[in-house]
Formats: structure tokens, sequence, C-alpha cells
């Protein structure tokens, strides 16, 4: 049966971000997506262990293939009375190959995550292409295309739909560069609340975080560590690795922790919102305990904020078209849209 540990962290301390709705988010969750690495059965006990110990951000997914098995605790917390659906905030996010799915697609999150409705549901990649679970980084699916933004609307205006029959709370994207989102506002009837994009120290991305800001679309960082655990095929030899930055490094001295812990407090300091994964609870409970103790200073901040080295870590080529030069065609470098 589930029980919040007594040595629990008050979820009340943890901060939060309130979107356009009003609805608030906590600023700091735990990410799912480590199949690669791990079973399900493990990350829906990280799940389970998480919220125990004061997690109450979970950012789910489809295509990571264990909402199942998440849904299994969820429903064992609900069931034991000590946490109630209200006290969670659980994001999803629809996969490509179900753009034109969209409503039926979401019920069925909602069902495998036995949780009811969804706080946020988001637009996982712009795209309709498709990569089969598991690939290699040089797998290319002939049917894929770049970027097109009305088969994008049509898919938002599904989206819509959800939030209209109360089957989700709040609608976003991820993974979308600033000339689709001024496109995807321009049009929107319900505009994105969020966008999740990869954000860490050395991939500050800060135009595009600028933007978002400034629309009032709240940015969610994943990768908030550099994902050391991130696939195979999302890894090359000109990666760079965060939390051996020598800036990292001395302020994790002094305040005495994990490199990546400076991490998770650069990113919540700064506004966005960090999902770092792990499985082990030792690290969940330091992630989540960085964001209510012992800040970094403003020299810290300062000094993180010039160790950008615009290392894109998620390159996204999986869903790459034929006739496309290479990944960085998937994110408009010109301030185009790529065609």
């Amino acid at each position: 049966m589930f029980k919040i540990k007594k040595d629990s962290i008050d979820p009340k301390q943890v901060p939060f971000k309130v979107l356009t709705s009003g609805d608030k988010m906590p600023a700091v969750g735990l990410g799912t997506f480590g199949s690669d690495r791990f079973t399900h059965e493990e990350i829906a006990e990280a799940v389970k262990g998480a919220i125990s110990i004061g997690y109450r951000h979970i950012d789910c997914a489809a295509v990571y293939e264990n909402e199942a098995h998440i849904g299994n605790v969820f429903e064992e917390i609900f069931n034991s009375g000590e946490i109630k659906r209200k006290d969670l905030w659980i994001n999803s996010k629809l996969w490509n190959d179900q753009h034109e799915n969209v409503i039926e697609t979401c019920k069925k999150t909602i069902a495998d995550l036995k949780c009811d409705y969804l706080d946020t549901y988001l637009v996982h990649w712009p795209f309709r292409n498709y990569h089969s679970p598991g690939c290699d980084g040089d797998a290319r699916n002939p049917d894929s295309k770049p970027y097109n933004h009305d088969e994008f609307m049509a898919t938002w205006r599904e989206m819509e739909k959800l939030v209209e029959m109360g089957l989700v709370r709040n609608i976003g994207t991820s993974s979308v560069t600033i000339p689709k989102m001024k496109l995807i506002l321009r049009d929107a009837t319900i505009k994105p609340s969020v966008n999740e994009m990869e954000l860490h120290p050395h991939f500050q991305q800060r135009e595009l975080y600028d933007f978002l800001v400034k629309n009032n679309v709240v940015p969610i960082g994943f990768c908030p560590i550099g994902s050391p655990t991130r696939p195979d095929r999302d890894k090359t030899d000109d990666d760079t690795v965060d939390i051996e930055d020598p800036i990292i490094l001395r302020a994790a001295k002094r305040l005495g922790v994990h490199p990546a812990v400076v991490c998770i407090k650069w990113a919540v300091q700064r506004g966005q919102v960090p999902i770092p994964f792990s499985v082990k609870e030792l690290e969940y409970r330091s992630n989540l305990q960085s964001v209510i103790s012992d800040p970094l200073t403003k020299e810290e901040m300062e000094d993180i904020s010039n160790i950008n080295k615009n290392c894109r870590l998620i390159k996204g080529q999986v869903f790459l078209w034929e006739s496309a030069k290479g990944w960085e065609d998937l994110w408009d470098l010109d301030g185009t849209i790529t065609k």
C-alpha cells in the first residue's frame, strides 16, 4: 500500500508556475523517458517513490510505452487516500503517428494512466514523421516530410477540443521553433500554455526562451542535466558534458552537492520547469530538495549564463525527410521554416 514517507519534502515548499489558465504547475517534475535503459517496472516504481517523497509533477508520453505501468501506480496512490487526483500534475504527449487521431489517443492515455483527465497534453513533435521504437540514428522513414502548418493546425483544433471536452486542462507544444510558434500563436484559438524543449546550461536557447516568456508560454526543459542516459543514437563525438563544466563543478563544490543538482537549481532559478529523470531515490530526492534550499548566488547564475555552448543533444535526425541536408533542417536555424 502506498504511503507518503515520513521524511518527504513538503510539496507546498516547491515553487510553481502559473499558466494562462490560472493553473499552478509545480516548477520541477519527474521525467519518465528512460525505457532505452530501464524497464517499465523500474520507471513506474520510480514514479511511486518520487511521489512518496514529495514530487507532484510527472511528465509522461505515450511513445515511452510505459503509461499503463505508471497508471497502475497512480491507481494505487489514489486508492490509498494519501493523495487525491487534484494534488498531482500529470502531463502526457501525442505521438507523431496519431496527429489525425487526437481525441481517441488522448482518451487511451487517460485510461492507461487511470487519471480521469490530464493537466497538460502536448503535441510531442510538430511533425507527423514517425520512427519505430528503438531505431538507430540513421533510420529514415520515406513518408517523412517537412513541417506543414495546415496539417499542424488541423491537429491543434483537435487539441483545443480536448479542453472543451474537459479531458485536458492545458494544451501545449514540444520542440517547436520561433517561426513555427509565431504561426501557431497567430492561428490558435486556445494558445499553447507550455512548450517543452531541450534546456540545460550548455544549451540555453536564449532567443526561444525569451520569446516564449514574452508570449506567456512556460518553457519546460527536458535533458536538464545534459541527459547522460539518453539513447546512444542521440550521442555524437561533439557533445559536451554539462556536469563536467568547471563552472558547474565549482558551484557544486561550494554547496557540497552533485553537479547535476546545480543544473536543476539553475533551471528553476532561471524560470523554466526542469523534468529530470532518475530511478534512484537519492538522485530524485536531491533534485527536488535542490529547488527549496541553498540557491545559487547571483554571481553563479551569471557565470552559468556565460557557459552556453549551443550543444543540442537531442537532434531529432530520425524525423528527417529524404531531401533534408541534416538534422539542422528540423530546427529552422536561419529563422525561417525549412521547406
